[in-house]
């Protein structure tokens, strides 16, 4: 079984996936816009009773990212729909998060993707990207202990997609796979904060029988 830091290296090295929001934006042509990550905001990976691991990404994150030449494309795979490098994908960040603003017009299935996600169908993006730096908190109570990631530098920024579901496939797989390296050493934390608690109210009754 692998261990704790091995996984722990595979997900940092790794490309990962997030899902954000997209719309049509209105009286525009064929314009989309949308947010690929919102700056300071937590969201839950992974959760089960006793442990949670939580993620958020700081506003500078972006500082020194590659976005040389990010595409739009459906599920992470098949056709570009829009790419940064010919002008027809731009990615700005602002005060609230990484903004994405994508022209469909270029090609058929560009303006049948619009219409998709101008008619309600089609309502979530995700985006691919790499973390060049990130650290992590625990805030632990008696009966949870929940991780925090704060992603601080993200290397490289692949692509935006369009996703057919609100939480793909690589969403859930990353989750379960942080899961698996961590929830051994979590279960061990909580069972140890379990025995001091227990030696300490095993104490408190002698000394108030005393």
């Amino acid at each position: 079984m692998p261990t704790n830091k091995n996984i722990e290296d595979k997900i940092r090295e790794g490309r990962s996936y997030r899902p954000m929001e997209v719309r049509a934006a209105e009286d525009e042509g064929y314009i989309v816009e949308g947010y690929a990550t919102t700056f300071n905001q937590l969201y839950t990976l992974y959760s089960e009773p006793g442990y949670k691991f939580q993620e958020r990404v700081a506003p500078d994150a972006f500082e020194s990212t590659d976005m040389s030449d990010v595409i739009l494309q459906y599920d992470h795979a098949g056709r570009v729909f829009a790419r940064k490098s010919n002008g027809t994908l731009q990615l700005a960040a602002d005060e609230y998060g990484l903004k994405v603003r994508a022209d469909l017009s270029g090609t058929e299935i560009g303006r049948q993707l619009y219409e998709e996600i101008k008619g309600g169908y089609t309502t979530k993006m995700s985006f691919g990207f790499t973390v060049e730096a990130d650290k992590l908190e625990k805030e632990e109570t008696d009966t949870e202990l929940t991780v925090i990631r704060t992603i601080t530098g993200i290397k490289k920024l692949y692509d935006v997609s369009a996703v057919s579901l609100p939480a793909n496939d690589t969403t859930e797989i990353y989750a379960r796979n942080y899961g698996e390296g961590v929830i051994a050493e979590v279960k061990e934390e909580l069972r140890l904060a379990a025995e001091r608690k227990a030696r300490r109210d095993a104490l408190l009754e002698e000394i108030m029988k005393e």
